[in-house]
């Protein structure tokens, strides 16, 4: 899953980084709710852990403004507070469940995991263009039926690109994706990596699927 992690304690939000990427999830951290609310805009989350105590903006009102822009990736709201007014205020700005702090990272996981087979938009269990297949829970790539063997950089730009079939995307609108927001790539980064892309999927055949728009981005599509 890629997941949103918004916590202002900064040692607490890297030790659960490290969990979850140990348990194969990708991770983009936040420390305040502005840049919570601009990842949140920016990329795509199969769901967002959101602490209550925020400094500028709290859990509560980023959650309010979530839901306002119509978005509807599953929320666990962290907090302190075990009274039952503060979890039904963060229940009702749109929250999908909570967890008391301290906690235990099992529960953590469990809870997470429970929120996010909620799903906010049905995903396809498989993706396809033209003879590409892309399968988002085994993470196996083919072509004409031979596997292709991609970094999980390379994974997540092509599914990036795949999920967006037809259409194309800007370059700063691929590298928010698929990059976390607090690292700084260059565009010749994305570049590098569309060329390795490109040599594993495109290689050696006849039918070119990603091409380049220039002054915009990328697209991936049948001609």
């Amino acid at each position: 899953m890629r997941l949103l992690i918004v916590e202002d304690e900064k040692r607490m939000a890297e030790l659960l980084k490290i969990g979850l990427e140990e348990e194969n999830h990708t991770v983009s951290l936040a420390f305040d709710g502005r840049s919570a609310l601009e990842h949140a805009r920016m990329c795509e989350f199969d769901a967002i852990v959101l602490d209550v105590m925020l400094p500028g903006m709290d859990g509560i009102e980023v959650a309010r403004r979530i839901r306002r822009s119509q978005s509807q990736t599953p929320i666990l709201m962290l907090t302190a507070r075990d009274a039952v007014p503060d979890i039904v205020k963060g229940l009702d700005a749109g929250a999908d469940d909570y967890l008391t702090k301290p906690f235990s990272f099992e529960e953590f996981l469990a809870r997470l995991r429970a929120v996010a087979r909620r799903g906010s938009v049905p995903r396809p269990t498989c993706l396809q263009v033209a003879d590409l297949m892309l399968d988002p829970a085994t993470r196996r790539v083919t072509r004409s039926g031979e596997e292709i063997y991609l970094s999980p950089t390379e994974f997540r730009l092509l599914e990036f690109l795949m999920r967006r079939a037809g259409r194309v995307v800007s370059r700063s609108a691929i590298i928010q994706a698929v990059w976390d927001l607090d690292q700084e790539v260059e565009e010749n980064t994305l570049d590098a990596f569309i060329r390795l892309v490109r040599s594993k999927v495109d290689r050696d055949r006849s039918q070119k699927l990603i091409h380049t728009v220039r002054g915009i981005g990328y697209t991936i599509r049948e001609k």
